[in-house]
């Protein structure tokens, strides 16, 4: 019974069903009733009809047929006021005495209802055979149940038909979905279709479009991953073939050094690959209230060693305002992106250069800024350089082009905003980092 179809049919079958018996009942009762009172009426106007005479001695012609089956058994009886007996029907089988009014009498094994009346001039009963009368009245109860008797089945077509007429549109929406391709992702159909189904329809291709868009974007990423990574494997394979043909140990030196660099920038890409796809596919899980000048702290220290081996000049500003700055996040990936941004600034500004890192605020939200001495981006790249593997034309330092590509994910994923643009200080590039100000 999970259908919905069958559930309807079930239901309003049962409640019509359930109202037709109802109905068929309450107007069984009610006629039985209607007949009785009408039975009884029809005895009074017997009665008062013979009040004004009384019939002839002889007996009359007996007024039950028993061949008419829309007659009824009377019997009739009258006396004068000494108690001499007037009329009394040929088939008359009632008691000698009567009871003013309405009566129920049994005479030899049958029942009658009798009605007596008394007048200045005699006594007239008149009775009716109970059984003669229940039958008919049962015969015309049954008649005044047959309306609700052909009505019920014709109404349990209708709402048949209607209720399948009703769940047509769903019906189509399963064939289209069940006759569709796998790698159709386009979007359903909405017209003609009803307001309880409408907004699941749009939740699936609202559904279909991220899907695409996550397709898309794997199809993008697996073959610009795979153009990446031929580079580095094939400088790695002539790297090795340099180092095999080295005639002496200088030459053999210089070509192991090669190897060693192009093995760690194969090791270096393939770490931000894994970390981009970590990024992108990881599961939603709670986020954690984060201390953001404690991450901001760490990820200055981790990056330390490599701002001393190329003397910049790397600090932290204190805090404006200075109080704690409070954040909602996951505290592995927003040190991945920390450490992303500083790697960057690094990487781009040369020697004895200058990698300034602030917390500050900007309408109640925390903005954590990177500014360096680098040469920063060009305008026109500013908006390209969060694609994967993008690498502008200052991008003389070598790099995967993954970088930004992973902190913009990260960003996305906290609801926090990346902006680029030129330092106003140090002339290089300025990244901020906008994250979501808590409650």
């Amino acid at each position: 019974m999970n259908s919905i179809r069958r559930r309807l049919l079930g239901s309003v079958m049962t409640a019509i069903l359930v109202a037709a018996l109802f109905q068929a009942a309450s107007a069984y009762r009610g006629a039985l009733q209607q007949a009785d009172e009408m039975f009884d009426y029809h005895l009074q106007q017997m009665a008062f009809a013979l009040r004004n005479g009384a019939p002839s001695h002889s007996a009359p012609k007996d007024p039950y047929d028993p061949e008419d089956p829309d007659d009824a058994e009377y019997e009739v009886q009258i006396w004068s006021p000494n108690g001499v007996q007037l009329f009394q029907s040929h088939r008359n089988r009632l008691p000698p005495q009567a009871v003013l009014g309405f009566s129920d009498v049994e005479q030899n094994g049958t029942h009658y209802r009798v009605y007596s009346i008394q007048t200045p001039l005699q006594t007239i009963q008149i009775a009716q055979d109970l059984s003669a009368r229940q039958a008919r009245a049962r015969a015309l109860a049954v008649r005044a149940m047959l309306p609700m008797a052909i009505m019920a089945p014709l109404l349990m077509a209708a709402l048949w038909w209607a209720i399948r007429h009703a769940l047509q549109p769903l019906e189509r929406t399963r064939q289209q979905v069940a006759a569709r391709a796998v790698d159709d992702l386009s979007p359903l159909p909405e017209g003609d279709l009803p307001d309880e189904v409408l907004p699941l329809v749009r939740e699936l291709n609202l559904l279909f479009g991220r899907v695409h868009a996550a397709f898309h974007a794997q199809k993008s990423f697996v073959a610009n991953a795979a153009h990446e990574l031929r580079s580095p494997l094939t400088a790695l394979k002539l790297q090795a073939q340099a180092l095999d043909r080295a005639p002496d140990a200088p030459t053999r030196s210089v070509a192991i050094a090669r190897l060693h660099q192009g093995i760690d920038r194969a090791v270096r890409l393939m770490n931000q690959l894994l970390v981009l796809a970590r990024q992108e596919s990881a599961a939603d899980t709670p986020a954690e209230r984060l201390n953001l000048q404690d991450l901001v702290q760490l990820a200055v220290e981790e990056a330390l060693p490599q701002a001393q081996a190329r003397h910049i000049d790397l600090g932290v500003a204190p805090s404006q305002p200075t109080e704690v700055a409070w954040v909602m996040g996951h505290p592995d990936a927003l040190r991945i992106l920390l450490r992303n941004l500083l790697d960057n600034a690094l990487k781009y500004t040369p020697e004895q250069g200058r990698v300034d890192v602030a917390i500050t605020r900007e309408n109640g939200a925390p903005v954590l800024t990177v500014e360096d001495s680098g040469p920063g981006i060009a305008p026109a790249d500013l908006e390209k350089v969060f694609d994967r593997f993008y690498r502008s034309a200052e991008a003389t330092a070598g790099g995967s082009g993954l970088g930004l590509a992973i902190a913009q994910a990260i960003a996305q994923a906290h609801g926090a905003k990346l902006r680029l643009d030129a330092s106003p200080t140090l002339g290089g590039l300025r990244v901020a980092l906008v994250l979501p100000a808590l409650p």
